[in-house]
């Protein structure tokens, strides 16, 4: 019998290896990734033509002047640099970060009221299935409004808006404008989450009297864990998108999208420097989603594991 058992510690100590081997090679992966990007960007900038790839009259391909691609370690040495030529001027890479951390703290408020707003509107299409099928198609159309478009209407809307003392602050029409595109992909996981539970379970569920609260509480939202953690890490994402295109629409300042319009009409004297900002939102995207990704290791026994072959 003891010979018998021996196996399982060996196979349960076999397992962390394999999951911290996996948690490397994905950040082996990224790096590669990147690598591969700036290999390819100074080899297209080494062997393209300066005017680019012209195919009908169209480019097709970017020009490889160095206005218009400079070299990836043009781009690397500016971030070192002050931002101005003032003595007591920021590197270019504490403004980006300073500005970073402005969105981040908008684009965080927007995706707390779309993770409410997205995981009220699963509930309700869960419980009441003619409202999925009159809200659904709904939340689908309104993700094709030009947002654009639409954050100098939300700000307009928002600048009329008085309750007492309080007074609506430019910040949050940025805000309100995240959240628009952070609850789509939070509802409609949430709520691919929320009917996964197979149909004996919610029968089973029946058999012992749990009324439908007990049963969403011990049965569906555990169930959805799996479909949420996703779709919390895009709608993260995209609110950053909105956020950042919400400070362009509607020019709030101290954002990361004010400097990359500014920086970018700079270009044409310092064409390094434009690119700041926009490493800067990629960084931004990936410190969102990687912030809402540590919710997993919170609910791990929630996540679906794979089996042992």
């Amino acid at each position: 019998m003891t010979d018998a058992a021996a196996p399982a510690p060996g196979i349960r100590a076999s397992r962390r290896p394999g999951r911290a081997g996996r948690g490397v090679g994905r950040w082996v992966w990224g790096l590669a990734g990147i690598l591969v990007i700036a290999l390819v960007w100074e080899g297209y900038k080494l062997l393209g033509p300066a005017d680019g790839v012209v195919l009908g009259g169209m480019r097709v391909l970017p020009r490889t002047t160095d206005l218009a691609m400079p070299h990836v370690w043009d781009m690397g040495a500016r971030l070192a640099e002050p931002v101005t030529r003032a003595d007591d001027a920021l590197p270019l890479w504490a403004v980006v970060a300073l500005a970073a951390l402005t969105t981040l703290g908008i684009a965080a408020a927007g995706w707390l009221v779309g993770v409410v707003v997205g995981i009220g509107l699963a509930l309700v299409m869960q419980r009441w299935r003619i409202a999925e099928w009159g809200l659904l198609p709904w939340i689908v159309l309104s993700q094709t409004v030009p947002l654009i478009a639409f954050a100098p209407v939300v700000k307009s809307w928002g600048s009329r808006v008085e309750i007492g003392s309080f007074e609506w602050q430019d910040w949050m029409s940025v805000a309100l404008i995240a959240s628009y595109l952070a609850f789509f992909p939070i509802a409609i996981g949430a709520l691919k989450g929320l009917q996964s539970p197979d149909r004996i379970h919610t029968e089973l569920m029946q058999t012992y009297a749990a009324g439908y609260w007990q049963t969403l509480v011990k049965l569906r939202f555990p169930a959805s864990v799996p479909y949420l953690l996703p779709a919390l890490r895009l709608g993260a994402a995209n609110a950053v998108i909105g956020a950042v295109v919400a400070e362009v629409s509607t020019g709030l300042q101290g954002g990361i999208g004010r400097i990359l319009i500014q920086f970018a009409g700079q270009a044409s004297g310092d064409p390094a420097k434009a690119w700041g900002p926009i490493f800067g939102s990629i960084v931004l995207g990936l410190v969102a989603a990687g912030s809402v990704a540590l919710l997993g290791v919170i609910l791990t026994n929630y996540r679906r594991t794979e089996e042992a072959a």
